[in-house]
Formats: structure tokens, C-alpha cells, sequence
């Protein structure tokens, strides 16, 4: 097991020249004249995490001599438009070489992750087994595997990325469900912004078990936003084919983008880029990354101008918009009494991800492709945008505190960044 290439620092910006040389350096290490070449970076809701450009460079460096597919790891997110392949890695790359992958119907099962051991991981509270699903291309012969992406806090599995980009990025359904059921299970605020949960031992184990026999190596960033720029830094990159690269990493993204509060919130504003957030599917990263920062009885309040739908997936936006965002004990009862959400478990913990469990309000201000109707169905306030944005004025909110019109409010610019939790909250 071995580190091929480290380099970290709450204060660093790590430029392109050094990144190349870090790549290349790796890929030097790791020896072998590649001819078969697998890239799996995130889609373009990782936007941020500098994984397109690294996939490019790794392109570049590799083309030449090796046969290339690339296969964003959308787990059950639609896929890329040519629009947002370009915008995340550039013009020169064929589409062709891009797979689309399905998790539906293109994995095949490696074997079963026991049931006991599940029950141990997370305490009793669940015990069912989950298959090992994999997107079949993995088996299609190549000498190098590269999975490519972003530490950062996670709702699901505390902290994003690794085998996690593997085991729901290209995996299958019966892994995406039972694994975010698992997480909603043992609870989030238990689990997110920390190295070790029940679903990373879950992702771990599949990908240690099944999938060792592969070239799999880690290519990992740490990144945040200069305050004084407003721009995306790298502050951290690590290339391994072990827990070591991950976990290096994951300090650095503790240290860097954890929001460890002194008191509590009473009023949360966050923004969805229209860019990035089209769906609660991935807006409500908005409740998921404040809910250990919002007081009792506070409001969260989301501008989401781009919001088309609930969820990416038809089915589960179906899901979503009949059985809403009610809490665990609703959703725990739905599960019990309804077939069709207990054969989706990841929309059912997806429901419970989005909800505040009646602690804080949350008002959702959509644009013009969801009706106030919409809204109130799955259990959200309505807020009209408009009104809001002009109320609060908001070309001028900062991240951070803010006070408008002598009210004090917290303001996020992009809730996929980080995590922002009350200090007590998070011991």
C-alpha cells in the first residue's frame, strides 16, 4: 500500500504546474505501460472539487499510449449534458470516450456484504445484507483505474469520496439505497464530518473485498474558497491505493472546511448556484450541511431560482413529492406500510436527510419552474424569491453574519463547500 503524492496546507493554493507534476509523478510510480485507461471523476454536481481539470490532465498525459473511457460517477444523478462535460474538462476531449453510467441496469453483484455485519456496524439498527454492485465496465480489462474527487464533509457517509465514488458513484441500486438508508438510520449528525461511519466501513468493505484484484488509485482533493478572491483553491491533493490517502485527507478538510459556530443560528439563508442545484434532490444539501448550526425553533431559508424538480431520477421525484419531507418517524412508518418506498430506501433516507424533524423551519423560494403548491406538498414553506432576495438585499450579503434591516442572519453562498455546526453540536 502505497502514497504516491501528497502535498497539503490549511493556507495553501496548489497551482496547475504543481498539480501536473503531482500527476505525472504518480503515474510514473505506479509504472506500467498503461494500453487500457478507466477515469472516474464526479459529475458536474462536483463541480468544485478541480476533479475535471486533474481528469483532463490525466488525459492529456495518458492518450498517447492507452485506450481511455471516462465514467462520471453519477450514482443516480442524470446524466451530463455535452454543455457540462465542456464546462468541467474542456474542448478537447472526445464525447465519445464519455459512459454514461446506469444504476439500474448496468452493474452486476460481487458478492454480499453480511447482514450481522451490518447490524454490528450500526448498532442494531439495521440488518439487512446489501449486494456489492458495480458498474460492469470496471471489469472490462484495464491496467489503470483512476477514481478521482473531492473530501468534504457528507451527509451520508460523513465524509465524501474514496470508495464512496465506487460504491455509489458507479454502483448499484441495492447499494445506493440500503447505504443512505443506513446512514439516515445511524444518524446524520452523528456522522458527518468524520472519517468513520457504519456506511464507510460498508463502502470500504466492498471495495476491499471485491474489487482488490483491480488497479484502483485514489486521486483526492482538498479545496476552499479564498475569502479575499471568492475563488476555488486546492488546498490539499493525496494519490493513494489505500485508507492512507484518504484519511490524511480527511484531516485537512476537518481543519479547513468544518464551520465550528460559538452559538447557535436563528436565521440561515443559503443560495443554489442555478449552475449546480436543480433539484431538493441536491438543494437540500442546504439542510443537511446547517441543521447542526440552526437553533430551536430558527428558520432556514433556501433561494433556489433554478429548482425544476425533486428528485433527478423520475421515480424517486415521484417518491418525494407523495410521501414529502416529514421526519423519521413519518418516514420510518411510511417504509413499514408502503412496498414501493421500502424498495427505495435511498429516496426514503433522502426524506429523512431533508427534513428538520420539526425543529426549525424551512422555506423553500423556487423560481418560476415550481408552484407554491409544489412546495407546500412535500412539507417546505413557500417563499417567494423575489421578495426575499429584494428583502434582504441580497448582492450584498457576505458569507457568514450579516445584519440587514437590524436583523441578524447567516448567509452561505454554496452549501456543498462545507459544514456549519454549533460547537456543542459537533463534540
Amino acid at each position: 500500500m502505497t502514497m504516491y503524492a501528497e502535498k497539503s496546507g490549511q493556507n495553501l493554493a496548489i497551482s496547475d504546474v504543481e498539480l501536473k507534476d503531482m500527476i505525472a509523478g504518480t503515474l510514473k510510480k505506479i509504472g506500467g505501460q498503461f494500453k487500457k485507461v478507466l477515469l472516474i471523476p464526479p459529475d458536474f454536481t462536483r463541480f468544485n472539487s478541480y476533479a475535471g481539470p486533474i481528469t483532463t490532465m490525466a488525459y492529456e498525459m495518458l492518450k498517447d499510449q492507452a485506450e481511455i473511457k471516462i465514467i462520471p460517477a453519477l450514482g443516480t444523478h442524470v446524466a451530463m449534458t455535452e454543455e457540462e462535460i465542456r464546462a468541467m474538462f474542456g474542448p478537447d476531449i472526445p464525447l465519445d470516450i464519455f459512459v454514461v453510467h446506469d444504476w439500474r441496469n448496468e452493474v452486476v453483484s460481487k458478492g454480499v456484504i453480511p447482514g450481522e455485519t451490518i447490524s454490528e456496524w450500526s448498532e442494531g439498527k439495521v440488518d439487512y445484507s446489501v449486494n456489492c454492485e458495480i458498474n460492469k465496465i470496471v471489469f472490462e480489462g484495464f491496467d489503470l483505474i483512476l477514481s478521482i474527487g473531492q473530501i468534504v464533509p457528507h451527509e451520508v457517509v460523513g465524509m465524501a469520496n474514496y470508495t464512496k465514488n465506487l460504491m455509489v458513484g458507479i454502483g448499484g441500486s441495492d447499494m445506493i439505497n440500503k447505504s443512505h438508508f443506513l446512514g439516515a438510520a445511524v444518524n446524520m449528525e452523528r456522522i458527518m464530518g468524520k472519517a468513520d461511519s457504519a456506511v464507510r466501513r460498508l463502502f470500504n468493505y466492498g471495495v476491499q473485498t471485491y474489487l482488490s484484484d483491480l488497479p484502483i488509485y485514489y486521486m483526492l482533493t482538498v479545496m476552499a474558497r479564498n475569502d479575499d478572491t471568492g475563488k476555488m483553491e486546492m488546498r490539499g491533493f493525496f494519490c493513494g491505493d489505500d485508507d492512507e490517502c484518504f484519511l490524511k485527507g480527511v484531516k485537512l478538510s476537518q481543519q479547513t472546511n468544518l464551520e465550528l459556530l460559538d452559538e447557535q443560528l436563528d436565521k440561515v439563508i443559503v443560495y443554489l448556484d442555478p449552475e449546480e442545484f436543480k433539484s431538493t434532490w441536491l438543494g437540500n444539501k442546504s439542510v443537511y450541511r446547517t441543521r447542526m448550526a440552526i437553533a430551536d425553533d430558527g428558520e432556514l431559508i433556501v433561494l433556489a431560482p433554478a429548482l425544476r424538480e425533486f428528485g433527478e431520477d423520475k421515480e424517486i421525484d415521484r417518491l418525494i413529492r407523495k410521501y414529502g419531507y416529514h421526519g423519521t418517524p413519518a418516514t420510518l412508518k411510511a417504509v413499514k406500510e408502503n412496498p414501493e418506498l421500502a424498495a427505495n430506501l435511498g429516496a426514503a433516507a433522502h426524506l429523512i436527510h431533508g427534513s428538520s424533524e420539526g425543529r426549525f423551519k424551512i422555506t423553500y423560494c423556487p423560481g418560476p419552474n415550481v408552484s407554491q403548491e409544489e412546495i407546500e406538498g412535500v412539507g417546505f414553506e413557500y417563499g417567494d424569491l423575489d421578495a426575499v432576495m429584494k428583502k434582504y438585499d441580497f448582492e450584498t450579503l457576505k458569507d457568514g453574519y450579516n445584519v440587514v434591516n437590524g436583523e441578524k442572519i447567516f448567509y452561505i453562498s454554496n452549501p456543498a463547500l462545507g459544514l456549519w455546526a454549533w460547537k456543542e453540536n459537533f463534540k
